[in-house]
């Protein structure tokens, strides 16, 4: 059972809605720890001041920003704590916007939200809300010490209050300022290209089922441990450098990609007498009567 790690209410107009937040996510990643090749021992880290090269104790570090090598400003805790925004317990809604208006590149961390006690009406009302008109819910929150911009919108199919932390627009790197984007945005491409490429989309084209892509590294990774563990020497083979490949024609290229997405899909339909491609169902005519 997951615990949660704010509790709260989130607050628009007259309506209050009493939450408790989740985390959303449980990252996987295979963690490890960092040991002396010699003999496995675990590698402390240690606050090595690198004047004198002793080892500074806890109580005395501060915080410093460096405004040039080696000349910092230094900031006291105490300071710190003056300006850090009063906590609180309400999410306070400031606007409600579309979602197809937010460029993904803004949301950060996913959080569930879910009714504490005496929330469950005005949760649901909420949640309904925005379900019908596709908006979202753009706020501001205390999470720890840190004043957060975060988006309240449905998740997990409409089903649940999400609360994605968002970052501030001044932190999102503008993607003008990538240099061969300027390069890219003077190619023109044909009706011809665009429509195969449009043919080569559709062809690829599935629902969207999350359950199919695993991460097959990190189960690669938990295999070597396990084989490892179990004493089985592991045989490292050198994968040889490749080079590098010439860039194709772009038409050549979107057809073949095109008649091998056909030719998978040839394959994979049942068969019918004779080895053939079982054929489809011919269309039912519609009679007079179905036509008026």
């Amino acid at each position: 059972m997951p615990r949660a790690m704010w509790s709260g209410a989130i607050s628009f107009g007259l309506v209050t809605v009493p939450v408790k937040m989740y985390p959303a996510v449980r990252a996987k990643t295979v963690r490890f720890n960092q040991l002396d090749g010699a003999d496995n021992s675990r590698i402390k880290q240690q606050r090595i001041n690198a004047a004198t090269g002793e080892e500074v104790p806890y109580d005395r570090l501060v915080k410093g920003y460096e405004l040039s090598p080696d000349r910092y400003v230094v900031i006291e805790p105490k300071e710190l704590e003056a300006i850090q925004p009063e906590k609180t317990k309400t999410i306070e809604i400031e606007d409600f916007v579309d979602l197809a208006d937010i460029d993904p590149v803004h949301f950060d961390t996913p959080y569930y939200l879910a009714p504490a006690v005496g929330g469950a009406k005005p949760y649901k009302l909420l949640l309904d809300a925005m379900n019908e008109t596709g908006k979202v819910a753009i706020a501001r929150v205390v999470l720890r010490t840190k004043e957060a911009l975060v988006a309240i919108r449905p998740m997990a199919a409409g089903s649940v209050i999400g609360c994605s932390t968002m970052v501030f627009a001044d932190e999102v790197v503008p993607a003008d300022t990538l240099e061969e984007l300027e390069a890219a945005g003077e190619v023109k491409t044909t009706k011809r290209e665009l429509d195969i490429a449009k043919q080569l989309v559709e062809s690829l084209a599935a629902d969207w089922e999350p359950d199919r892509y695993e991460d097959s590294y990190r189960e690669e990774v938990l295999k070597l441990i396990e084989a490892k563990a179990s004493g089985e020497e592991i045989a490292v083979v050198e994968t040889p450098e490749e080079a590098p490949e010439e860039v194709p024609d772009l038409m050549a290229a979107l057809k073949a990609s095109l008649d091998a997405v056909r030719g998978t899909e040839a394959a994979a339909k049942p068969k019918g007498r004779g080895g053939k491609a079982a054929a489809k169902p011919a269309a039912k005519k519609k009679t007079a009567a179905e036509s008026t």
